[in-house]
């Protein structure tokens, strides 16, 4: 016997469980010899390992179906539970939803140069986005990460930022190390609260599955089997930038994000992401996508406040 909890991932669980349980129960008189509990997004399994992996495999169904129709009767728990359902073909699904996040939210490429990046992270291993802030940059390369870990494409996701002091000094901010470069790599934390329920995440961080780290923590290592962004890219020196690059293993994904207008290096450090820019394009297995004020997804404000420093000179 072994216990297994189950995370409803993007959904209401009351539209899983229907009103007063009535689908749950049914659910449940499907798998007579598991013990089934559910509290909130979390369904806790026990039982034969065996039956609990046939039980996840078919409330993953379920959910791809109340995705695609919004809704789920019973009907469809009988045919799903029973082996007969018809629903689930792979052109059903919307080719331009990359995942469903917490609360349903619908996760997709918004603008043109968005769903480029989409478009070319299916076919290149390495991929620059370049533009200004707000074009949505590095949400869509943490959906793309977080697809892929969900598909079981990877292993692991690793997000990463350098660590530059823009204005302040990392020794004088209260705290141990961690407490000192967490602000730093809030963004990224920000972009993953989005799309994985906060148990599963806790849960992904505490045992590796998901690391957010300082570009310095990545010295010496291989990373093999992983999605891997390097946000802020623009922030990295030269060292570290190739550092970064040659830490790509086998069935790697690294996709760079950055903004060459906003470089907080200090002066005469020349920016490790503008040399890679220049000395790269001819690898043609290497994509780059440039996203520009069309792509901004935030206020309004933002992008007229873009052009306006664009046309400053």
């Amino acid at each position: 016997m072994i216990e297994k909890v189950i995370y409803l991932e993007g959904v209401d669980p009351i539209n899983i469980y229907g009103a007063n349980n009535v689908l749950l129960e049914k659910i449940k008189g499907h798998f007579p010899k598991l013990k089934i509990i559910a509290r909130g997004h979390e369904i806790i399994v026990i039982g034969e390992a065996n039956e609990i992996k046939t039980f996840e495999e078919q409330i993953e169904e379920l959910l791809t179906i109340f995705h695609k129709y919004n809704k789920l009767t019973v009907t469809d728990i009988e045919e799903i539970f029973s082996g007969r359902s018809g629903h689930i073909k792979s052109e059903d699904k919307p080719s331009d939803v990359l995942l469903y996040g917490n609360n349903g939210k619908v996760i997709k490429a918004k603008t043109i140069n968005q769903l480029k990046l989409v478009n070319e992270a299916e076919s290149n291993d390495l991929i620059f986005a370049i533009g200004p802030a707000g074009t949505g940059k590095t949400y869509t390369a943490i959906a793309l990460a977080v697809k892929a870990l969900r598909n079981k494409e990877v292993r692991r996701i690793i997000l990463t930022r350098p660590a530059v002091e823009a204005g302040e000094s990392l020794g004088f901010l209260p705290g141990d190390l961690k407490e000192k470069l967490d602000p730093y790599l809030q963004p990224l934390y920000d972009g993953l609260k989005d799309m994985i329920p906060p148990k599963k995440l806790a849960g992904y961080l505490e045992d590796g599955t998901i690391e957010v780290a300082p570009l310095a923590f990545m010295r010496g290592r291989t990373l093999d089997q992983a999605y891997v962004i390097l946000d802020e890219g623009q922030n990295a020196t030269i060292n570290q930038f190739k550092m970064f690059l040659t830490r790509m293993g086998k069935h790697a994904k690294f996709i760079v994000t950055g903004d060459i207008t906003q470089i907080d290096l200090p002066k005469k450090t020349q920016s490790g992401m503008i040399e890679a820019l220049h000395i790269l394009k001819g690898i043609k297995e290497i994509s780059f996508v440039e996203f520009d004020v069309r792509d901004v997804v935030r206020h309004p404000l933002v992008k007229k406040i873009i052009e306006a420093y664009n046309n400053k000179n």
